[in-house]
């Protein structure tokens, strides 16, 4: 990833980041200073990155939606993030691309990873994204949308 020893980005790493995002040099720099404290090992694991997200809903259960995140950016599959897979995550789901977002949610909702979305795995992250709605505004969905199976069947239906 960077260099070892002075804990720095590599040049190759911040070139490749610098044209596939739409961040500065300056950005991706302060980026990875930011990262290397909160992962000093340069890597994040499944376990740390639903512990973050479960910072943003305090009071919901988001481990299960974290976990599919977590699938979709981990694009090497060796069970943790590195820098890069970070910052191409941060893009994608603030400033990428709308082909590019479109990818990214395919490959959230293509949960076995066979090139293809069933109407389970749609389900499945519709439950986990349910989990992350407090039970009082889960009430006040509209009668068509207020279960995870609802939901599923009207989205698959839309597609």
């Amino acid at each position: 990833m960077g260099n070892a020893k002075s804990g720095a980005l590599s040049k190759e790493i911040l070139e490749e980041l610098k044209m596939s995002t739409r961040y500065s040099e300056e950005e991706l720099c302060r980026w990875y200073e930011s990262f290397q404290r909160q992962c000093p090992d340069g890597r994040i694991s499944r376990a740390e990155f639903e512990k973050i997200y479960g910072t943003f809903f305090p009071n919901s259960d988001p481990k299960g939606y974290a976990r599919h995140v977590f699938r979709s950016f981990d694009t090497n599959d060796d069970g943790t993030l590195d820098f890069r897979e970070y910052i191409i995550a941060l893009h994608l789901t603030s400033s990428g691309k709308t082909h590019l977002k479109l990818e990214w949610a395919f490959s959230l909702f293509d949960v076995d990873r066979n090139g293809e979305v069933s109407k389970s795995e749609v389900l499945e992250i519709i439950t986990a994204i349910f989990k992350m709605i407090p039970p009082e505004e889960q009430k006040m969905l509209p009668e068509d949308e207020n279960s995870p199976q609802k939901r599923a069947d009207k989205l698959w239906a839309y597609f």
